[in-house]
């Protein structure tokens, strides 16, 4: 998840990362506190500093959460990243099986969608 960067990389102070990954700086201090990203690198003074690969990891962690996916589902994807290649295959199952969820919520609200539609046809004919 974190690579190494030399002196001269991007960093991004908390509030900047909260405008671009889409997070709030609450759920960014939560999500480091509970092993989602990795211990984020530090100024002198203590203030976060957050790099590109930070913000690509948040992007991953973005679209598990915003398509539903509990957290303690989103850590143990993010363990099996940090353990390697050799998880590659469990990774893959946990992403098909969450992209099903994902199918299924999908269907449901289309389903819902039709009803809304019918229930506004409906009314203009009233």
């Amino acid at each position: 998840m974190l690579v190494a960067h030399n002196a001269t990389a991007a960093t991004y102070t908390i509030g900047e990362c909260a405008r671009r990954s889409g997070f709030t700086m609450d759920t960014l201090r939560y999500y480091e506190r509970i092993g989602l990203i990795d211990a984020v690198e530090r100024t002198a003074t203590g203030q976060r500093r957050f790099t590109d690969a930070d913000l690509e990891w948040l992007g991953t962690l973005k679209c598990l959460r915003d398509t539903g996916m509990p957290v303690e589902q989103m850590a143990r994807f993010a363990d099996l990243v940090r353990d390697g290649d050799d998880t590659i295959p469990e990774r893959i199952r946990l992403l098909e099986a969450h992209r099903v969820a994902v199918d299924d919520r999908m269907a449901d609200l289309a389903a819902k969608r039709d009803y809304i539609s019918g229930k506004i046809a409906y009314y203009r004919t009233v």
